[in-house]
């Protein structure tokens, strides 16, 4: 099979940072270079850390072999440590593991003095922090939405209707993006993970 079939994969992945955490989303779709739909409930969105979370876009044999590596970092400095990594320092780290991967994932955590963060991470091991961010085919998109829609006094879950609303004007143009959507509600205590069958599910 050709490779640039296998690793052009469609997705619409958003972080944004609320006055309360981060909120991460992503819709549930995999599709082989966003004309094949290879699977419909794609769970998008890995916890890596105890309060940080990471999306998945691009490769997807590539995304889960850096949410893997990340995640056994992350756990290793805990080890070692006896505490977490802070978020900035594992926003570092993921941008090294990336270094050469077919994958763009947003980073959404909290530092222990409550600080929500999203960074975006790119293959050549870029990494940049901002308010909010967006990865995947439906990228343009969401960040339209994004930008119309963000302030940076959210509470956590008017994040969450952002979010859903980023991904969904996504859904509604990119036919590589569909299926539903992921939420990750990422505070100080912890990621909580949900998935929903429709994104009206998630406004509610």
């Amino acid at each position: 099979m050709n490779d640039d079939v296998v690793t052009k994969t469609g997705t619409t992945t958003v972080g944004l940072a609320t006055s309360e955490g981060v909120v991460l989303a992503a819709d549930r779709r995999a599709s082989l270079g966003g004309r094949f739909v290879s699977n419909k409930q794609a769970m998008k969105i890995e916890q890596v850390h105890p309060r940080a979370a990471v999306t998945m876009a691009g490769s997807v044999g590539g995304a889960q072999a850096f949410i893997r590596q990340l995640r056994a970092s992350a756990n290793l400095y805990e080890a070692r440590r006896g505490e977490p990594m802070d978020v900035d320092a594992l926003a570092q780290t993921a941008g090294q593991l990336l270094r050469g991967m077919p994958a763009s994932p947003v980073l959404g955590g909290v530092d222990a003095d409550g600080e929500a963060r999203v960074f975006s991470i790119d293959g050549a091991g870029g990494v940049l922090e901002d308010a909010y961010s967006a990865s995947g085919s439906g990228m343009t998109l969401a960040t339209g939405a994004l930008e119309r829609l963000y302030r940076d006094d959210l509470t956590l879950e008017e994040g969450v209707e952002v979010a859903a609303e980023a991904v969904d004007s996504a859904l509604e143009r990119d036919t590589a993006s569909g299926n539903g959507i992921t939420v990750a509600r990422i505070t100080a205590d912890g990621v909580n993970i949900d998935t929903y069958d429709d994104v009206t599910e998630a406004l509610a």
